[in-house]
């Protein structure tokens, strides 16, 4: 009788072969071919389970770390559906044509970006959830700047940039606490952390969008009677009044009162609903096709048409779709250890403090490349470098930011990322095109590494617990420490 082969790690040409599959998978697809990115995925997958058979895996090994990557996103699955059926029920509503009419109406053009990022970043910060924050007041702002004459992907770069900011920074994001606990720290020294970069890239993008917008922006050639019918198009066909707003107010006294994701996302649709019923004269057939298929009118405008006729349960299939296959495709990866051979040489290869922080951002970006996931992407790098940071005397909250810095921050900007394949179909533009306008999400995982390099923002376990007077007394203490140190050395 032959011996059951063991499965081994994959060596590193073999672990390549995945990844270089759905590269060429997704790029021929896609860009040569305009295909959707499913079938690419599909084919990703095949190659991965064969390279993974060839390993010695089998098969209920290998759909074993499918299966348990998708499940382990249901829960996120079912909030891009509520989100759907949101988007349908404030539409109907009113709410989101009020935020559109009363943002054209009062925001110019030179001040819009500015306003949007300070805005997005606010609701992502209440609610704790980017997807929220550009499924709501994210699909508005991308109306006032089709009003306004602002190109989509610059709009698009600055909602994803205030949403993941404000996610970010929010102790009820997911992301966040599974930072956080990935880590092993406590989630408000995780929080504090992270401000030392968030804040100054937040600041710095700002600037820009106020300089985009103040000097590269052509406001000469502002067509306000584009912004005009648009206007009129959504006061011919709503109600408008300030209580139409009133699923808005939802959604952030769910936030205050901690209420979950899910039931605080139909709670607001639910409310919307009433308002469509009262408000705009909707029937309850109209609002319950308008949740499932999204809200369906002609309004005489194509712009305010292509606006308003959105939303729905059924608008979210294809991104669960996209995403169900990108997470059977990261976890026949991590399961069958391709990730571990391909990075198992990089911890190695740190010298430096900053060297540790780039090695850890870049290792969370590969991970949102390959495995599709943001958590994935997140735990990784923290399994990874934590002993590497433990040896530096390092405080796990350093790790724990610099893990978000580049894994969460870089989510969105993968097609084939779950965050990146919501974030796209929601607002309506490819994560390639709004890329470069994401300031944020570009600022920060640079300015991590350099004000690193600098001794700025280093994080040492003495620090944890300490505030104020005790925190500045004990970084005087470890800079004549290091100081000693190095002029010892030398």
């Amino acid at each position: 009788m032959s011996e059951t082969k063991q499965p081994r790690m994959p060596k590193v040409w073999e672990a390549l072969i995945p990844v270089a599959a759905i590269m060429v998978f997704m790029i021929v697809g896609t860009v040569v071919w305009g295909m959707d990115p499913h079938i690419p995925l599909v084919l990703a997958c095949v190659v991965t389970a064969f390279v993974a058979a060839a390993c010695g895996y089998k098969w209920d090994a290998i759909i074993t770390g499918a299966l348990d990557s998708v499940k382990s996103a249901v829960e996120a699955l079912l909030i891009i559906l509520c989100v759907g059926m949101l988007i349908g029920s404030w539409v109907w509503a009113g709410t989101m044509p009020a935020m559109v009419y009363y943002g054209l109406k009062f925001i110019s053009p030179s001040v819009f970006l500015a306003l949007g990022l300070v805005l997005t970043a606010i609701v992502g910060l209440a609610t704790g959830s980017s997807w929220t924050a550009s499924g709501t007041v994210g699909v508005a702002l991308m109306g006032v700047a089709m009003g306004l004459g602002i190109s989509a992907p610059l709009a698009a770069g600055m909602i994803i940039a205030g949403a993941y900011t404000g996610d970010k920074l929010s102790p009820l994001s997911d992301s966040t606490n599974v930072a956080a606990a990935a880590a092993g720290t406590p989630l408000y020294d995780h929080v504090g952390a992270m401000m030392t970069t968030t804040v100054p890239s937040f600041v710095i993008s700002f600037v820009l969008y106020l300089i985009v917008g103040f000097v590269v922006i052509d406001t000469s050639g502002y067509d306000a009677s584009l912004a005009q019918g648009i206007m009129d198009a959504i006061a011919e066909n709503f109600y408008l009044s300030p209580w139409i707003m009133l699923p808005v107010l939802v959604v952030i006294f769910a936030a205050v009162k901690r209420i979950p994701a899910i039931p605080s996302l139909l709670l607001a649709a639910a409310v919307a609903a009433v308002i469509a019923i009262f408000a705009q004269g909707a029937s309850v057939p109209d609002v319950l096709i308008g949740l499932q298929a999204g809200f369906s009118i002609e309004t005489g405008n194509e712009y305010a048409d292509s606006l308003l006729n959105r939303g729905g349960l059924d608008s979210m299939l294809w991104t669960i779709s996209l995403i169900m296959f990108a997470l059977a495709y990261g976890g026949m990866m991590e399961k069958c250890r391709f990730v571990e051979s391909l990075m198992g040489g990089i911890v190695k290869r740190v010298k430096s403090t900053a060297s540790l922080v780039a090695a850890t951002i870049i290792t969370g970006i590969i991970c949102d490349v390959i495995l599709t996931d943001q958590y994935l992407a997140i735990m990784i790098p923290s399994r990874m470098f934590r002993d590497e940071f433990d040896k530096r005397d390092l405080s796990r909250s350093f790790l724990s930011r610099t893990t978000e810095d580049g894994a969460t921050l870089w989510s969105p900007m993968i097609p084939w990322n779950g965050c990146g394949a919501y974030q796209a179909a929601t607002l309506g533009v490819h994560n390639f095109a709004f890329m470069p306008f994401a300031f944020v999400n570009l600022i920060n995982p640079v300015l991590a590494v350099v004000i690193t390099a600098f001794g700025i923002g280093v994080k040492y376990k003495e620090y944890d617990g300490l505030r104020g007077a005790e925190l500045r007394a004990a970084k005087a203490k470890k800079k004549a420490e290091l100081a000693a140190a190095k002029k010892e050395a030398k």
